[in-house]
C-alpha cells in the first residue's frame, strides 16, 4: 500500500500520519463520551459524535437512560456503523451475544470472564485464526456491580506510536507471523480451539492496524528472542503505568464502549445479593465504518 505509515520503510508516511493522530487526541475520559438519547435508533448528530470518537481514538463511551435487558441493543447499534458480521464464540448465548456475569454451573465458570476475577490487558479475540481476527467490540452494561469491574482502555495505535519511537525494531518483532502463538484448547481430551499463532500488529486490506495481544503468562508462547522478550516487556511496562493514554472507567447502567477492539483490562468485583454485573458482549470481523 502507498504512503502506508505502518511500513517500517515509509518513515515520512508515519510520522505524518504520527501528528495527525496525536493533534487532538483525548485528554480525559469525558472527551470520550457521548449521551444518546436511544442506542437502538440514534440521531444524526449523535451518530456523528460517536463515529468523530472513533476515528480520532477507536472507541467511544455512549451514555443512554437505558436500562432494560433487551440484547437487541448490541445489534441495533452496531449496525448502524455498518458493523454486521457476528463472531458467534464459544461462550456466546445462541443469538450470537455474551452475557458477561458470573456463573457457578457449566463450562463457562471456568473461564475468567464469567467469574469476578481480574481480567489482565487484552485484545478480544487473541486466539482466533488470521481469517477470523475481531476488528470491533460493543460492551454494553446492563447492571454494574456494586463496587468493583472497572476497565481500564488504550487505543492501540496509541500503543504502536509509543512503541515505534522507542525503537521500531519492537515493531518489526511484533510483525512476525509466529511471534505469539496461543496452544489449543483442550478440554477432557477434546480439542476445542487448535493452536493459533500470528502478529501482534498487522494491517487489513484496507491498511488499518489491527492488534492482537494478551498479557496472560499461561498458555501462551512467545517467539524465543531477545528483542521479542524486549518489546513485549515494554508493552507490559506500558500497561501498568498511569500513561495519559490510558483511560479508566466503570461502565454504568445504560452505557457502552463501542470500540476498534482497543486494548482493554478489568478490574476483580463484588456482587450483592440485590446487583448482579451483567454486560452484553458482541464481537464483529468488521471494523467500524468510517474510521
Amino acid at each position: 500500500m502507498q504512503n502506508n505509515p505502518f511500513s517500517l520503510d515509509n518513515n515520512s508516511a508515519y510520522q505524518e500520519w504520527r501528528t495527525r493522530k496525536l493533534e487532538n487526541y483525548p485528554s480525559k475520559l469525558a472527551e470520550l463520551i457521548v449521551e444518546v438519547n436511544d442506542p437502538h435508533r440514534l440521531t444524526t448528530a449523535e451518530h456523528t459524535e460517536i463515529l468523530n470518537r472513533c476515528k480520532i481514538a477507536n472507541m467511544v463511551i455512549y451514555a443512554s437512560e437505558l436500562t432494560d435487558a433487551d440484547k437487541s441493543i448490541s445489534h441495533d447499534l452496531c449496525k448502524q456503523f455498518g458493523i454486521t458480521e457476528l463472531d458467534s464464540n464459544m461462550g456466546a448465548d445462541d443469538d450470537g451475544i455474551t452475557s458477561l456475569t458470573v456463573v457457578s454451573t457449566g463450562d463457562r465458570q471456568e473461564y475468567i470472564p464469567y467469574t469476578n476475577r481480574q481480567i489482565h490487558w487484552h485484545t478480544d479475540g487473541y486466539y482466533n485464526t488470521p481469517d477470523k481476527q475481531i476488528r470491533a467490540i460493543l460492551l454494553h452494561c446492563v447492571c454494574n456491580a456494586p463496587n468493583g469491574g472497572k476497565n481500564a482502555l488504550l487505543d492501540h495505535e496509541i500503543a504502536y506510536i509509543l512503541l515505534r519511537d522507542e525503537n521500531p525494531e519492537y515493531i518489526l518483532a511484533l510483525t512476525q507471523p509466529d511471534v505469539m502463538c496461543i496452544p489449543p484448547n483442550v478440554v477432557a481430551g477434546e480439542e476445542l480451539r487448535p493452536i493459533s499463532c500470528g502478529p501482534v500488529f498487522s494491517t487489513d486490506s484496507s491498511g488499518n492496524l489491527h492488534m492482537r495481544y494478551t498479557k496472560r503468562t499461561r498458555s501462551i508462547v512467545w517467539k524465543d528472542n531477545a528483542i521479542t522478550k524486549a518489546a513485549v516487556k515494554l508493552l507490559e511496562n506500558l500497561l501498568e503505568s498511569d500513561s495519559k493514554y490510558i483511560f479508566r472507567t466503570t461502565l454504568q447502567a445504560g452505557q457502552g464502549l463501542l470500540s476498534n477492539n482497543v486494548l482493554h483490562d478489568r478490574s476483580g468485583f463484588n456482587d450483592s445479593r440485590e446487583q448482579k454485573r451483567l454486560l452484553y458482549r458482541a464481537r464483529y470481523y468488521q471494523r467500524i465504518a468510517g474510521t
